[in-house]
């Protein structure tokens, strides 16, 4: 685990495509809340109800260029996703000197998504998809 951040990988049997991967898990019940789609920057991800601005389980596909299905896909504890929330986050991190971003290293909520990452991996491959 990086300093304040929580990556694993989960291989699926299939390839997918991040909405395609979405489609097939919208329905169930996760430890971590119910997924959603976020459009983040350019990209499009999965991610999961925050616990605080710094501290949420995103879904991101594992692809090369030119290929938009994958069957590996990385889950991780990571600042709150979307467009408006990357600013915020930037906006804050600049005024602060960057202090506002330790938070998401350490406290509870920080071990609570580490956990969640954790129960999501395992959730995940529960479905054998």
């Amino acid at each position: 685990m990086m300093f304040g951040v929580k990556v694993k990988t989960v291989n699926t049997s299939k390839e997918y495509t991040i909405e395609e991967l979405y489609d097939a898990i919208k329905g169930h019940s996760f430890s971590a809340g119910a997924p959603a789609l976020t459009k983040h920057g350019l990209a499009t991800i999965i991610t999961f109800p925050p616990l605080d601005r710094h501290n949420q389980v995103w879904i991101v596909p594992i692809v090369g260029l030119k290929k938009s299905s994958t069957s590996k896909f990385q889950i991780s504890k990571n600042d709150a996703a979307g467009v408006g929330n990357m600013a915020v986050n930037g906006i804050l991190s600049d005024l602060t000197g960057g202090i506002t971003n330790l938070r998401s290293a350490a406290g509870g909520n920080a071990k609570k998504a580490e956990k969640l990452v954790d129960l999501t991996v395992d959730e995940l491959n529960a479905m054998n998809l």
